[in-house]
């Protein structure tokens, strides 16, 4: 399907040939209907047709319209912004999350175009700043050349924020003078900073999943861009959240694509921040799209949650939308899940709805038994208890007449919880078994979406411990 929808995109149509030829307007009448900006179906379908893939002219400016037929947008290349009563959506939301990031700052850096000079957009700009009685140092990039400044640089004066500093991001030309100025507005430590004791957790997940939504919805304001149009977050946005008295630090990531999608340096920047934010967090929120199932890219994900020893939550959004529900469909999709991520049999699952707010406040409960497992110690007597009964039930594997034994079994680490295992012979320790130990010791003390760490080490029997 995609590659038919692909060639006829590609195809360049009569009206666009007739604009190719030296015409520079729309034949409205080959769209809309008479004495309207409603594009028509009748005039677009053939008969009997309920679908047909059709360009409007992508070589001139399409004028204002509405439809009175349903539009799916399908992009090969570009941008399309998404008007709605006669506002931009992601205008609009950006607007709204500068302001609550200048409310935010302490030092507000205003980046202008020497080569556009003073814009309208950078003149309102600059008044919302100054409205916020923040500090606002003004940078004029592209100014490129070494030596005396250009003379375009002197116009940003208009803007009433004092000295305009010019800089090169290419060249990194008057940077070192930009960032001192913005230093000397630091407000002055008078003593450390508290260190952060809040519960820091990730939400990552493919994109349009609605991460973002997730949090929008747990805060009760639009902290985040919410947007149907896939990749609108680039980076990791902290957003802090009080819950009964305890505060959680939610990270809100870009979504990951497919390996053969990261075709820009944007989106290999998005993939470096979102690894950084699942390092720094403490729990991974990995977030699945309930319409569409479970992928491979849902996988590779949670893989990486995995890998770093986090604590792992899949939530299962938008659960809302998925039909013909019944009183077995969560534990089938749930059977699924389990099968996919055979690989983290911790993981803890959730079934919930940023869109009606279903299930979101069990996030906090399942959020705070996932910690408390994270940072439990176990005594060395009572692993060794452990052992013995497991030892007793289940013989440790030989080989070659060889037999493995387990001396003793203490824990060194928590996030994760990490045990080390003294042992007669490495090589004796198969895998099977150490997972056999673990399922024992999870049997014992639970730890729920928390991944165990085992370290096998030798040690000759009659050696002192």
């Amino acid at each position: 399907m995609t590659a038919e929808i692909l060639e006829k995109l590609q195809k360049i149509t009569p009206e666009e040939q007739r604009i190719l030829s030296g015409e520079k307007t729309i034949e409205k009448e080959i769209y809309m209907e008479e004495n309207s900006n409603v594009i028509d179906a009748t005039k677009l379908l053939e008969a009997g047709k309920l679908i047909q893939v059709r360009t409007h002219t992508r070589f001139v400016h399409f004028p204002e319209h509405t439809h009175n037929y349903v539009e799916m947008i399908y992009m090969c290349s570009g941008s399309t912004h998404h008007v709605i009563n006669g506002e931009d959506v992601i205008l609009k939301q950006m607007r709204e999350q500068a302001q609550l990031a200048i409310e935010q700052a302490d030092v507000i850096i205003l980046v202008t175009d020497v080569r556009c000079g003073v814009t309208a957009d950078d003149s309102a700009v600059a008044n919302m700043l100054q409205k916020s009685g923040k500090p606002i140092i003004l940078a004029v990039n592209k100014c490129d050349k070494i030596g005396e400044p250009p003379m375009e640089l002197y116009e940003f004066y208009n803007l009433g924020l004092g000295d305009p500093f010019g800089v090169s991001s290419v060249n990194q030309l008057g940077v070192g003078d930009m960032l001192d100025e913005v230093i000397r507005h630091f407000p002055v430590e008078t003593a450390e900073e508290d260190e952060d004791d809040s519960v820091k957790v990730a939400l990552i997940g493919k994109p349009n999943v609605g991460k973002s939504s997730v949090i929008n919805k747990l805060l009760g304001q639009n902290r985040v861009i919410v947007s149907n149009i896939a990749g609108t977050t680039r980076d990791a946005i902290d957003t802090k959240i009080v819950h009964n008295g305890k505060e959680y630090t939610f990270i809100d990531t870009a979504g990951l694509r497919r390996k053969g999608k990261i075709d820009d340096d944007i989106e290999r920047y998005s993939v470096i921040r979102t690894v950084a934010a699942v390092d720094r967090a403490d729990i991974c929120l990995v977030l699945i799209d309930a319409t569409q199932g479970i992928t491979e890219g849902d996988a590779r994900i949670a893989g990486i949650a995995h890998e770093s020893g986090k604590g792992v939550i899949i939530c299962v959004n938008k659960w809302d939308a998925v039909p013909d529900k019944n009183d077995k469909t969560m534990k089938e999709f749930q059977t699924k899940l389990m099968e996919k991520f055979a690989y983290m049999p911790y993981a803890q699952y959730l079934f919930i709805s940023a869109e009606t707010g279903q299930r979101l406040n069990k996030i906090f409960d399942v959020v705070n038994q996932v910690r408390e497992s994270q940072t439990l110690r176990i005594r060395t007597g009572v692993l060794n208890d452990i052992m013995t009964r497991a030892t007793a039930m289940k013989q440790p594997p030989s080989d070659k007449g060889k037999r493995l034994k387990l001396f003793y079994m203490t824990q060194t680490a928590v996030e994760p919880p990490t045990f080390v295992i003294f042992v007669n012979d490495q090589q004796l320790m198969h895998f099977s078994y150490t997972r056999y130990i673990e399922n024992q010791i999870r049997e014992a003390f639970g730890f729920p979406g928390t991944p165990l760490k085992f370290l096998i080490r030798e040690r000759q029997a009659g050696e002192d411990e």
